[in-house]
């Protein structure tokens, strides 16, 4: 105890997971060397990211989730590491992509911005540049989105592919991103997206007015225990829903919403005609 770190866990979210590991060893009585070996790692090791003077490794912190009995559980150790490896982006979002990456179905609505796992790079890296030239990240922190973003779709082409509906409002494919050049490369991956056998490509028009369910993006999952989970952001904040009272309203207005909108063959020539530069 005499060289014992004293640990300030407000001060980064890498100082809260070592002073959470801590709290939790000494509370199952463990010392350092009881729980490097249930982990599989040093109890060196297990001191340096007790004290932040260690990242935390993805192997790391499913580790500890084993060890603590977390693993399945909503505050686990690996949820942290993915908010610290990924503090550019909005609190809740890396635990979803986590569920997403598992998903069985895929359901995407979007209004203004393609969704991200139908984004070329250029388009991605187009959005984070404009972030940047506002000051709202630093230009790190939009490569790393992108690098995110990346790994996100590389999840989505696993072997057995969930399968995906993505329903866009009109704003999406009519707003210019990334030049006229980047348009049209993100106009024909929608195009190549449309013609894969685990997809669904829908445009709500404009037309629909108030038919419209959703004024935000929305993102279901289906897992494969059929559980039903949603995904809602607000310009600060993304948030997780689990409770099937919450999210069943958001399954019904997006069946309410593919009726609404148009068919899958409409929407590809809508997306031809902009491509062709006609009304």
């Amino acid at each position: 105890m005499l060289n014992r770190k004293e640990l300030n866990p407000d001060s980064s979210p890498q100082a809260a997971f070592g002073a959470r590991l801590r709290r939790l060893r000494e509370a199952h009585g463990w010392k350092q060397e009881d729980l490097s070996k249930l982990m599989g790692f040093s109890s060196g090791h297990v001191s340096a990211v007790e004290t932040g003077r260690k990242m935390p490794s993805l192997r790391f912190s499913r580790s500890a989730d084993v060890a603590f009995g977390l693993t399945g559980t909503a505050d686990t150790f690996e949820r942290a590491y993915l908010e610290i490896r990924h503090g550019a982006l909005l609190e809740g979002f890396p635990e979803y992509v986590g569920y997403e990456a598992r998903a069985e179905e895929v359901r995407l609505f979007e209004v203004g911005l393609i969704p991200g796992p139908l984004q070329t790079r250029e388009y991605a890296a187009a959005i984070e540049a404009g972030h940047v030239r506002r000051g709202s990240i630093t230009a790190e922190q939009a490569a790393e989105r992108v690098e995110f973003l990346i790994e996100r779709q590389a999840a989505l082409a696993r072997s057995q592919p969930p399968l995906v509906f993505a329903v866009l409002d009109e704003s999406c494919i009519r707003r210019p991103i990334g030049g006229p050049e980047g348009m049209e490369r993100q106009l024909c991956r929608l195009l190549e997206f449309a013609e894969q056998p685990n997809t669904s490509l829908q445009v709500a028009p404009y037309a629909m007015g108030e038919q419209r369910p959703f004024n935000r993006s929305v993102n279901l999952l289906t897992l494969t225990d059929r559980a039903v989970m949603a995904y809602v952001e607000s310009q600060t904040q993304g948030y997780l829903e689990r409770e099937i009272t919450s999210v069943r309203p958001l399954v019904r207005a997006y069946h309410q919403l593919q009726t609404e909108a148009l068919s899958q063959a409409e929407s590809v020539a809508m997306i031809n005609q902009i491509r062709k530069g006609t009304p």
